[in-house]
């Protein structure tokens, strides 16, 4: 029987089942996903789901979580998305770190709480390889899976249902990639993509432009935080258009978070002085000469912006004003 998994063709001994071909390949079935001719397999069916000649299945990463039991959070300035509290407002993501040792450290250096993890398939020629769940416990973070790498919104929507049948998650961040050179949002099909999970009773954070118009659109629809780009993902260059940035916040009923192009701590303090929900970054810290001491710095420059948010900025003035008095000088 020939089969293809994962885009490699193979050929397979005599019946057998869904449960036998993951055994076979040295796969664990709880931490993978099957979808088998484009439709996903629950887990509950891998041992009754015979193969069939030229079936075509994709295999991915488990990537599913659950939210921790937290302690008592405190009630002074929390974090709140689609019904679920946080103590930070730093997310972070889990690409482009030297080993999966580092991604946890930095992880944890950083106090973040919620982390995106992308769906990607499962290296059926090394079942061995290590997998991001066994070392960033789901149970500790909740995982945001994302659609990192969409170009279309069919893909995103797949993805997105890959995801939850993994961990039974429906708190998602979809994005919708123009191209590859820029990867800004193709807005028209994150529109489309986010209208269909929406209609499936996912909790949607959105990727998006900094246009005003097209995020009070997103949130009309029904988006449960919208996430507009600092500058272009991987860039580092900061938050290129502030005007516009706090011109959302200040429209919206549902949290709004900087995504993509924070290069440095004092990045992501701009972001929330502009009264941002949260930030989200990756780059920033997988590629610092020192992860770990850039992922605290993180911590310490978005809790430094929330505070001068809540605290209230001076007046700008055109001209000098002491701050000692005048009268009594000898």
């Amino acid at each position: 029987m020939n089969v293809t998994i994962n885009g490699e063709e193979r050929s397979i001994d005599g019946p057998a089942t869904i449960e036998q071909l993951l055994s076979n390949l040295g796969l664990d079935g709880r931490k993978v996903v099957v979808e088998r001719n484009l439709e996903i397999v629950p887990k509950s069916q891998y041992n009754d789901v015979a193969l069939g000649e030229g079936d075509k299945f994709e295999i991915v990463h488990f990537i599913g979580g659950g939210a921790p039991e937290r302690a008592a959070l405190p009630k002074d300035d929390t974090f709140e998305v689609a019904g679920q509290t946080f103590n930070s407002r730093l997310l972070v993501g889990t690409g482009k770190y030297k080993d999966f040792e580092e991604t946890a450290a930095a992880i944890e250096a950083s106090g973040a709480e919620i982390v995106t993890v992308a769906v990607r398939r499962v290296n059926i020629t090394d079942p061995d390889q290590p997998m991001l769940v066994d070392y960033v416990d789901p149970k500790k973070y909740t995982y945001l899976p994302n659609t990192a790498g969409c170009f279309t919104a069919n893909d995103a929507v797949r993805t997105l249902r890959l995801a939850r049948e993994a961990g039974g998650w429906d708190l998602v961040k979809l994005e919708v990639l123009g191209d590859e050179k820029t990867l800004y949002p193709k807005m028209i099909e994150t529109l489309e993509a986010a209208e269909i999970l929406l209609k499936e009773d996912f909790k949607v954070m959105v990727y998006c432009s900094d246009d005003p118009i097209l995020a009070k659109r997103l949130e009309d629809i029904g988006c449960h935080a919208i996430m507009p780009l600092a500058a272009p993902i991987g860039s580092g260059l900061g938050v290129q258009n502030p005007v516009n940035i706090r011109l959302i916040k200040e429209q919206s009923s549902v949290p709004v978070l900087v995504d993509a192009g924070v290069g440095t701590a004092s990045d992501a303090t701009i972001a929330m002085e502009l009264g941002c929900d949260g930030v989200l970054m990756n780059t920033a810290i997988a590629e610092a000469k020192d992860p770990l001491k850039m992922a605290r710095a993180m911590k310490a420059g978005i809790e430094a912006g929330r505070l001068a948010y809540l605290a209230g900025r001076m007046p700008r003035k055109k001209y000098a004003d002491p701050s000692s008095p005048l009268s009594g000088l000898i």
